[in-house]
Order: C-alpha cells, then sequence, then structure tokens
C-alpha cells in the first residue's frame, strides 16, 4: 500500500517564522476566519518566495493567503497589528478585555474587531482584575448589586462593533428572536364573511332564489393585505459591522412567518446598488449571508449613497412598492459622492413609500449632530430617525412600525439642523 503523498514544504531559513505564521493562523480560525492547514503552507511557501523584507509586503503575502472574504479585512488588520507590528501587544490585548475602573483610568474603545482578535490571541487566558490605588482617607461602600443588569441586557445594550466573537454568536441568536409584526391595512374590497357590514347584492341573489323574500341578511366586512417590507443596507466600510447585524436581523424578519409582511426585499448598496433578496429566503443565514458577500462585491469599499439610491428609484422602487410599503433604509448617511443630489432621491423615496424609517448608528454618541452634508439633506425625508447600534436599538423598530407618527429623532436633530443654520 503507497504511503500519502504530501505536498513539499520547504522551511525558511529562520525555522521560527514558520511556527509563528502557523500560531497567526489559528489565532485567525479562532477569531472566525475559516482556513486550512493548506492555506498555512501556502502562506510560509509565499514568504519565502517573497521574502521579509518590507512590512507592507510581509502584510500582503499573508493578507493574500489567509482573506477570502471581505469581512475578514479588519480581523486580519487587526491580528496583524497586534502580533507581528506591536511588541506590547500582550499589553494591550489585557487592557482590553480587563473592566475599566473609572476614576483609575481612562476608558479606551476599541476599535473593529481589535476586541474579537484580543480575545483569539489570548487563547482563552483571563486578564487580571485592575486594582485602584488606595488612599488613605478612602471610605469603605456597600454596593447591593442585586439590581444591576443582568448579562443578556448588558448584551442588549452593548455596541455591535465592540463586540467579541462569543458575544457576536449571542447577539445573532437574540436578534433571530426578534419580531417586527406589521398591522394590516383595510382595503375597499369586501368578502362575503360575518361582519359589520350589509352586503347587498349577496342578500338580493338570496332572495331572487327564494321568490323575493329576504329571509336573512347577508353580512361582509373590508379584506385586509399586508404591506411589503423593503430593507436599504449600507455595506461600505465604515458600515461593515453593524450591516451585518441588520442583515442577521432582515433574515429572521423574512424567514418567520406570521408576522404579517407581504414580501420582504433586502437590497445592499455602497459604491452600486445589489438586490439580495432571494438570498435572504434560504433557511440557514450562514449561507444566506455568505450568498449575498459574495454577490456584493463592493462591501466595506466607498460609499455612494446619492448614485445607489437614483438606481434604486429608477429601476426597483415602482416594482417592490405597492401600497403601504415601508422602507428601512439603514446608513450612516456620510456620501462621498456629490454627482447625485441626494435630497432629490430621498424625496422621490418618501413619495413612493408609505414610511422611509433610517437607523442610523451615529445615534449611538450622545453629541451627535446632523453637520454633515449628506445627512442634511437626507434628514428632512424620513419619516422617524432611530438609533441601530445593538440590538435593543432593533428590538425597538416595532413601535416605530405601528406607530407612522413616531419620528424617533428626527425632530430634535432637525431643530439642531435648523439652529445651526442660523448660526
Amino acid at each position: 500500500m503507497k504511503s500519502p503523498a504530501y505536498a513539499p514544504l520547504a522551511l525558511p531559513d529562520d525555522p521560527k517564522l514558520a511556527g509563528n505564521i502557523t500560531h497567526f493562523a489559528r489565532a485567525l480560525r479562532k477569531a472566525g476566519v475559516k482556513l486550512g492547514p493548506g492555506r498555512v503552507i501556502d502562506a510560509i511557501n509565499a514568504v519565502q518566495a517573497v521574502g521579509f523584507t518590507e512590512r507592507a509586503d510581509f502584510y500582503w503575502t499573508l493578507h493574500a493567503c489567509f482573506v477570502s472574504k471581505p469581512e475578514d479585512s479588519a480581523i486580519f488588520a487587526q491580528l496583524f497589528r497586534l502580533y507581528w507590528r506591536d511588541p506590547q501587544y500582550m499589553e494591550q490585548m489585557m487592557s482590553l478585555l480587563t473592566p475599566m475602573v473609572h476614576g483609575v483610568q481612562e476608558d479606551r474603545t476599541a476599535e473593529a474587531a481589535e476586541k474579537r482578535a484580543a480575545q483569539a490571541l489570548l487563547d482563552g487566558r483571563e486578564p487580571p482584575a485592575p486594582e485602584a490605588p488606595a488612599r488613605e482617607d478612602e471610605i469603605e461602600i456597600d454596593i447591593d448589586a442585586s439590581h444591576t443588569a443582568s448579562a443578556e441586557e448588558r448584551l442588549r445594550q452593548l455596541d455591535f462593533e465592540q463586540m467579541s466573537t462569543a458575544e457576536m454568536a449571542a447577539a445573532t441568536r437574540m436578534l433571530a428572536d426578534l419580531r417586527l409584526p406589521v398591522p394590516p391595512i383595510l382595503t375597499r374590497r369586501r368578502q362575503a364573511l360575518p361582519g359589520p357590514l350589509a352586503d347587498w347584492k349577496q342578500t338580493m341573489r338570496r332572495a331572487a332564489r327564494q321568490g323575493g323574500e329576504i329571509g336573512k341578511l347577508a353580512t361582509a366586512r373590508k379584506r385586509i393585505r399586508y404591506p411589503n417590507l423593503v430593507v436599504l443596507c449600507d455595506i461600505s466600510g465604515s458600515m461593515s459591522s453593524y450591516s451585518r447585524a441588520v442583515l442577521h436581523f432582515v433574515h429572521a424578519v423574512a424567514n418567520r412567518e406570521g408576522q404579517g409582511w407581504a414580501q420582504v426585499h433586502a437590497f445592499t448598496f455602497g459604491t452600486r446598488l445589489t438586490n439580495i433578496t432571494r438570498h435572504m429566503r434560504r433557511r440557514d443565514v450562514d449561507a444566506a449571508l455568505a450568498a449575498a458577500g459574495a454577490q456584493a462585491q463592493d462591501w466595506e469599499g466607498g460609499t455612494r449613497i446619492g448614485a445607489c439610491l437614483h438606481d434604486f428609484n429608477r429601476d426597483w422602487a415602482r416594482r417592490v412598492a405597492g401600497q403601504g410599503a415601508v422602507v428601512l433604509l439603514i446608513t450612516d448617511g456620510l456620501d462621498r459622492d456629490a454627482t447625485h443630489d441626494l435630497g432629490r432621491e430621498m424625496e422621490r423615496l418618501q413619495l413612493t413609500f408609505s414610511q422611509v424609517i433610517w437607523l442610523n448608528p451615529l445615534l449611538r454618541w450622545d453629541g451627535f449632530a446632523p453637520l454633515a452634508r449628506g445627512i442634511a439633506q437626507m434628514l428632512p425625508h424620513c419619516t422617524s430617525f432611530r438609533a441601530a447600534h445593538n440590538v435593543a436599538s432593533l428590538a425597538g423598530l416595532a413601535e416605530a412600525v405601528t406607530r407612522p407618527d413616531d419620528g424617533g429623532e428626527k425632530r430634535r436633530m432637525l431643530a439642531a439642523l435648523q439652529g445651526g443654520s442660523r448660526t
């Protein structure tokens, strides 16, 4: 029996480099990047061929071997910075996972995917608990923790961009359980069912068959129907963490029966508009998002909101609108395209649909003001302006859908916008 043939592996002069690349690949897998031993062998061979002289060459060599999906780029970048470039990476990772003591050290917000990278490199090691410096005049205070927020409530309030791998997995399970019910729409048409309306045509037909005698008054009720839900999700670089979580929520809404929506249409946009509706109908959420990411080639790219809304209004709006349709627009409003009138495209969107609910993750900041040109042009033409940075904000969408008069933060932001224009 022949022994199996393995691919030749020529190690570099320094065998420690091969071990470090292997450990780096293991950390990537723990952070959620899918790769196997074949890619590790390719990476070692590629580094040997390219050389280890320039940081940029080394970075892009490993990037080409390990990154196959756009959403993995941020994780790779953070792991590379922590593992290869920063000699104090262990201290930084410990500080990311250690709870801060207010008044002792300054809180630092982790960048996108940084906390996930830190957990992968720490490999399960627990960071030390912070200790506050003792003071002579310090007064001991007993704290009743019986009413502190539970772990689930903390996860509901945690920003999507700051979640670790385990926290994001738990958050997606919570998103899958969220509901977005919509009240039915009464139409002019009637149906012959017991109801409060008199059906004179049916009554006279019965009377004609009985010699003109009206024995029983036929009744009817108005028919009901349900509107469409249209989701326009920004997948540019500044929105990637939030758009991925929102698409998990959209998939749950599209595949759960009994919520009332007639159809759920989903589009992504960055530098171009992509219809991912058929992918959202898959039962498996991971397969659905993987197929949507493969079709949307502009993931984590630039932002051309005006051009993409123009394409949607021209090619898709009338096809997916229907009467009473609701639009969920998920974007930060930071448009970098001046070729289209963003305000006009938003106005066309508002005239076509019954509600335009704008979800903006920038509202998570207390000091947010609509100073950007794109936000100022879009704000007057939405019916509701709400945050979309955690599970709790997405859970509050049901109130905006069932109450069209609930404008969220729109009135306050318009007042701030008008006040800023006067000054």
